[in-house]
């Protein structure tokens, strides 16, 4: 009875370790079959991202019409989008966008009539204090007028998400002119901590005396509603300018008539002032300013 209990303990170990050993074959496989998808997954200046994700992601981007804010009905909206290649962006991918870091406080169309727009940062102009898509919902009077949200992956060139510690943008076409009737976009978010010096490498936009034709504006934001740093035509190159925080927001408009040569822009992240030099740097620290546009505040 002894040896028959003894052999059957040692049975059923045998039995146990077989059993573990297969479940250990089957975590080590399939950890093998996602090594190569985890490739592509990690962290990224602060910000978790697939890269395939990220490189569709970065394809959404704002449109306004070209007579201003809020002027477009639905079929407008889908008509912008697809005479520059794209199509209207859905709720999916306007999230996705929003998540490393697509920010504008403007409500515009989407697919299916849905009319919503991204927040990032909670605010009280915009947003209503929350994160996420403000989302309107599907609109059934497709003649109301909002802004658009444009996706197509192929097509960067005017305007982008940036979060890499330096890049260096152009606007489009570049070195040859931009073209007429241009709006975009070019949002920079890099680690909290840190922050954005911009450096202008060329700039030749038409100039006119307030810059009201073709011009360059940025914003020390995600957006283009607070943090108003100046407004820039013409073809002297703009001061440096170095963020308060770790977001900045660049926003080109040409008009109907006359373009010029455009321009190229380098940043860089850099690491905020000691406490003691803060005040110091506050202002201006020889060609590098923080919140003094060629033409002030508006």
């Amino acid at each position: 009875p002894l040896a028959e209990v003894t052999l059957t303990v040692l049975t059923e170990s045998i039995y146990n370790l077989i059993a573990q050993t297969e479940e250990m074959i089957v975590l080590i496989f399939f950890f093998v079959l996602l090594w190569d998808e985890a490739q592509s997954w990690g962290f990224k200046n602060g910000v978790l991202h697939n890269s395939i994700w990220l490189e569709r992601a970065a394809g959404v981007y704002h449109r306004e019409a070209r007579a201003g804010k809020y002027q477009l009905t639905y079929a407008e909206a889908k008509a912008v989008c697809e005479y520059e290649g794209g199509q209207l962006a859905t709720y999916q991918q306007l999230e996705a966008a929003r998540k490393i870091g697509f920010h504008v406080c403007a409500a515009g169309w989407m697919a299916k009539g849905r009319v919503g727009y991204p927040i990032v940062k909670a605010g009280s102009s915009c947003g209503f204090g929350k994160t996420g898509i403000v989302d309107y919902g599907i609109r059934l009077n497709r003649s109301e007028r909002w802004d658009v949200y444009c996706y197509n992956p192929h097509a960067k060139e005017c305007g982008g998400i940036f979060t890499d510690a330096k890049h260096i943008f152009k606007s489009p076409g570049y070195p040859n002119e931009y073209e007429n009737k241009l709006i975009c976009y070019w949002h920079i978010r890099l680690k909290y901590g840190q922050r954005i010096h911009l450096q202008f490498l060329d700039f030749d936009v038409e100039e006119d005396t307030a810059c009201m034709a073709d011009f360059l504006e940025v914003y020390d934001s995600y957006d283009d509603v607070t943090g108003f740093v100046g407004r820039y035509c013409g073809d002297e190159l703009p001061d440096d300018i170095i963020s308060t925080g770790n977001l900045m927001t660049l926003k080109f408009l040409s008009d109907a008539s006359v373009t010029a040569g455009g321009f190229q822009i380098k940043y860089v992240a850099v690491d905020p002032p000691s406490k003691s030099n803060d005040k110091k740097n506050a202002t201006s620290q020889g060609n590098t300013h923080f919140l003094s546009g060629k033409f002030g505040i508006m």
